[in-house]
């Protein structure tokens, strides 16, 4: 009986993070038409920080309960999801197109942090430490980080020169309703993701499965389901900018601020049953992401299936090792 409402739960999330999905897309789109702004930009922070927020929620509750291998799988997990996932699943659906500015500022930003994140965490290996671990201070130079993406998120969005195609585009929607949407859109998919994760996690538990693997599998989809939906919805309506934003945005938001601003407050976490192979995963997804963009200038269908080979293969690997 307790399995079958669970099941009924995760239904019912699903639902909401359809619908949600869709709502946010018309909505962020007429956005951007009523400000005249890129959707690169909208996907880069409404879109971004808002199907973020499942992260931010799992990870504060993760620390204040004591689970710090729950809020490493979630950022870790989720950013790997991010590209490998969701940018495959995208680049199946319809080729994404990247553009000059994204490859040349917001892939190597991307890239810089999430390699930043990767030598923090290597105490032992590069510092001699006792233990690898995320300290306060290392907490801090990660939202310092973000601070420095949001100025240049400021000043995008005074000289986006992309705007001047899309000015001419007639917004879906007045920008109130637009806003409304929006947050309609986010409530849905955010509500949604919170059903799926709560609910899978209580079957997962019951049948003995390990935190590291909940936390890396479960978990990080569950919370990565918002970004997942928002992408084949934006993919089946050829709105690649919204993809590309969404998840750049993303990716940078959790090692940020889902990851800093946690570990600022409540203090220094440790690598736990973590391993480098799932650091070395962040750092090869990132890595994969800009070598495709800057090559060619978008994601084929063909690199979307390695990107989804690769996902499968890391992720076959790691379930493997926690049953064995």
């Amino acid at each position: 009986m307790e399995i079958a409402l669970q099941i009924l739960i995760l239904v019912v999330g699903f639902i909401l993070l359809i619908k949600g999905a869709d709502i946010l897309i018309s909505g962020a789109s007429s956005i951007a038409a009523n400000f005249k702004v890129s959707k690169m930009l909208i996907g880069l922070t409404i879109v971004a920080f808002g199907t973020s927020a499942p992260e931010l929620a799992v990870s504060i509750s993760s620390l204040i309960s004591g689970k710090t291998d729950m809020l490493l799988g979630n950022v870790i997990g989720s950013n790997i999801m991010n590209v490998l996932l969701l940018l495959g699943v995208g680049a199946c659906i319809c080729p994404i197109i990247i553009r000059k500015n994204t490859v040349k500022k917001e892939l190597p930003i991307l890239l810089l942090i999430s390699t930043a994140l990767i030598i923090l965490f290597l105490d032992i290996n590069l510092a001699g430490g006792f233990a690898n671990e995320i300290t306060r201070a290392d907490a801090i130079v990660c939202i310092l980080f973000f601070c420095i993406f949001l100025y240049y998120l400021i000043v995008m969005a005074r000289k986006d020169k992309s705007a001047k195609k899309e000015k001419n585009e007639k917004p879906q929607y007045k920008l109130g309703k637009s806003f409304i949407i929006t947050i309609l859109g986010l409530i849905g998919i955010v509500g949604g993701s919170q059903l799926v994760v709560s609910s899978a996690s209580n079957i997962a538990s019951s049948i003995g499965i390990s935190e590291r693997l909940i936390s890396l599998t479960i978990v990080a989809l569950g919370t990565s389901l918002p970004e997942l939906m928002t992408t084949i919805v934006a993919a089946k309506k050829k709105e690649t900018d919204l993809i590309v934003g969404n998840i750049i945005g993303s990716n940078i938001f959790n090692i940020c601020v889902v990851m800093g601003i946690p570990v600022a407050i409540f203090g220094t976490i440790t690598q736990g049953s973590f391993e480098i192979i799932d650091l070395v995963m962040l750092g090869a997804s990132t890595v994969l992401l800009y070598l495709f963009s800057k090559t060619r200038k978008k994601i084929s269908r063909i690199e979307g299936f390695i990107m989804l080979a690769l996902f499968a293969a890391y992720y076959g690997f790691i379930i493997y090792g926690a049953l064995a």
